[in-house]
């Protein structure tokens, strides 16, 4: 399994959620666990994702979930499992 964390954050609104599965899914990446939450109409999205079998890779995934993220106004971070656990060490 390759996983990725991809973060989501921005004003709420309707079809957040929505718009990046579906560049997950048009890619084959599978949502492997799924936390969001809204605090005072600030939504926040955390998503492990397993792309061992997508068809794109980091690089390409992480450019079309951030142009997803500016279509839908929010802030899209997607790091590689192993650097996202690194940073936290920090």
């Amino acid at each position: 399994m390759e996983l990725v964390v991809v973060s989501v954050l921005g004003a709420d609104r309707v079809g957040i959620v929505a718009g990046i599965a579906s560049v997950l899914a048009r890619h084959n990446a599978n949502i492997v666990d799924i936390s969001q939450t809204v605090v005072r109409d600030i939504f926040s999205m955390i998503m492990v994702v397993d792309i061992s079998k997508a068809d794109v890779d980091i690089s390409q995934l992480r450019r079309e979930l951030e142009e997803e993220g500016k279509r839908l106004g929010v802030m899209v971070g997607v790091f590689h499992i192993d650097v996202f656990k690194y940073m936290q060490r920090i």
